[in-house]
């Protein structure tokens, strides 16, 4: 749009179901020092009141017609998006528009959802396996944004008031790092007609904004004794960025490795021969300037140090022994099949699109992905575990009953 919004829709012809969102590149990341845990609560914020609507006319505008209002922050991104029938998504698209620009923060919300959020706080330091992972981000990215806590500490919490939301959204909304995506029966016409309608006379606001790129990892080993029943534990390190031509090699590699099939090499090697853990899996996240790689597992504490040890086998594994044809073959179909069936949901796809736009200007088809995957050899696999999973490149954090 001439104001530097993009407006990105999907025609999917039979479903009665609209999903549409705004999604900003804004995260964690951006906050100052003093703002630890400000983006997730202008996520809060967002439903307690705009110029013309207090919060209950909020939550009760989609919700009163069946539909669903929701959001989420990252360390990249926030969005806002919504469920509706079709026949409401004008009304779904104008209420976004409205929380999205409009917010006014009223200070007895600000006091009343910082309870919320403490709460919340509570909640998930009190879920091990929870709070491990936020932790090790701190390990991985430490003296650096993408290592805070995406919730902020109790004491920067419990210091926001309506100023610090309106300096930081004056500071990180442009209108040039902000979509509008959808999915729904609708031409693409009629979208625009609605674009246009909501979105049309927004001033364009087109700022630079200088993340500060994160180059300085050392490798850590951290034991925190904790009042709990089963020993976590996390292992990993950074990894590549989003714009590295060999991050779909390495997600290959991930989900190999520890995907959600059940015939996980972690899987096989620790639940289902020596019934070690409960859960076990590995993750690939992906920044603009890097990406974190972690395998995370919880066991019985006398347990901890043999599970490492085969967890660190099947990594030197992956370093040293090529896939034959059949397991190459056989790992291609899995991750094609994972994708193709991502893609059936039509949130998925939506907030997919806007993500991809925001980070890459481009949506990948699934086709042009699977032809990339296709054409993956097991040297390219070798080659990228030497890379990324040498032992002395990893971070250790353990939880372990005290």
């Amino acid at each position: 749009m001439p104001n530097g919004i993009r407006v990105l829709h999907k025609q999917v012809p039979h479903t009665k179901i609209a999903h549409c969102g705004f999604m900003m590149d804004i995260g964690s990341r951006d906050e100052l020092p003093h703002e630890l845990g400000l983006a997730h609560f202008w996520e809060h914020m967002a439903f307690k009141g705009t110029q013309k609507r207090k919060s209950f006319h909020i939550l009760n505008r989609l919700e009163s017609v069946g539909g669903e209002l929701n959001a989420y922050t990252t360390k990249e991104k926030i969005s806002f998006y919504a469920s509706v029938l079709e026949n409401h998504f004008e009304k779904a698209f104008e209420l976004l528009t409205d929380i999205t620009f409009n917010s006014t923060f009223p200070a007895k919300e600000i006091e009343k959802e910082r309870g919320v959020i403490l709460e919340e706080m509570a909640m998930y330091l009190d879920t091990p396996e929870d709070a491990i992972i936020d932790e090790f981000d701190a390990v991985v990215f430490k003296n650096h944004p993408l290592g805070n806590n995406i919730l902020g500490t109790r004491e920067s919490v419990s210091s926001f008031t309506r100023e610090n939301f309106q300096a930081f959204i004056e500071r990180n909304l442009s209108t040039d790092k902000l979509v509008f995506c959808s999915v729904s029966n609708w031409p693409m016409e009629r979208v625009v007609k609605l674009a246009e309608k909501y979105l049309g006379h927004l001033q364009s606001k087109i700022q630079p904004r200088e993340r500060l790129l994160f180059n300085s990892y050392q490798p850590q080993t951290l034991v925190v004794e904790k009042a709990i029943q089963q020993a976590h534990c996390v292992i990993g390190c950074p990894a590549y960025p989003l714009s590295d031509p060999r991050r779909l090699t390495f997600f290959m590699l991930v989900n190999i490795l520890g995907g959600p099939g059940m015939n996980s090499r972690l899987n096989l090697a620790v639940r289902e021969k020596h019934g070690l853990v409960y859960t076990i899996d590995a993750n690939y996240s992906t920044y603009v300037d890097t990406g974190l790689f972690g395998i995370y597992f919880g066991t019985e504490k006398k347990q901890l140090k043999r599970t490492i040890g085969l967890v660190l086998k099947e990594l030197k594994l992956l370093r040293e022994k090529p896939m034959g044809s059949v397991q190459l073959h056989t790992a291609k179909e899995q991750l094609m099949g994972q994708l193709a069936m991502a893609e059936e949901s039509n949130m998925g796809f939506m907030m997919m699109m806007g993500k991809s736009i925001l980070d890459l200007n481009q949506v990948e088809s699934l086709n042009d992905i699977f032809g990339q995957i296709r054409e993956v050899t097991a040297h390219d696999l070798v080659e990228i575990a030497n890379d990324t999973l040498r032992e002395e490149n990893l971070s250790f954090l353990q939880y372990v009953p005290n």
